[in-house]
């Protein structure tokens, strides 16, 4: 690509979508200094294989699909070195039961329906455009945020958290 420095536009993009590139990021831990550190890996990320961003009116696409990368590389990461939640200190813990059922609901969908389900209703995103960041069909998407929206009804519906070990279906 000529004439576009594409370090330059990549950092643009982070400082100017800095907040939403950290909402996807804490849709997957939940804890705000993980998001954090997921935020700052991927915008290293971001920057140093800016060489690499073929279409620079995607590049806003093109930073989530690395942040929801370094999300996902994150949890494997750390997988198993969680705390219970009874031991997460006070600051930072929604004290809303809602919030606390919606979080145990998003960790019970497979890695691809939470993805679509942040994209589209935290981050408000069109599904052609999720459809571009996951690299699917928008049929696709639609499909798989239909079946996902099922489950989340499905676990909230039976009592969310507070129903406990007896959530089968879900």
């Amino acid at each position: 690509m000529r004439g576009v420095d594409k370090e330059a536009l990549v950092h643009e993009c982070l400082v100017e979508h800095y907040e939403k590139y950290y909402r996807i990021a804490y849709s997957y831990t939940f804890q705000e200094q993980d998001a954090l550190d997921i935020v700052q890996e991927g915008a290293y990320r971001a920057i140093l294989k800016s060489d690499s961003l073929k279409n620079p009116e995607y590049a806003d696409t093109w930073i989530c699909r690395i942040m929801m990368n370094e999300a996902v590389r994150y949890l494997e990461k750390y997988r198993g070195k969680t705390v219970a939640l009874d031991e997460v200190p006070e600051e930072g813990v929604s004290d809303e039961p809602e919030d606390l059922d919606l979080q145990q609901a998003l960790l019970k969908l497979n890695e691809e329906e939470r993805r679509i389900v942040v994209l589209k209703y935290f981050e408000e995103e069109k599904l052609q455009t999720i459809a571009q960041v996951m690299d699917l069909k928008v049929s696709t998407v639609k499909s798989r945020l239909y079946r996902a929206v099922e489950k989340l009804k499905k676990y909230m519906e039976s009592g969310g958290a507070a129903y406990g070990k007896m959530e089968k279906g879900v």
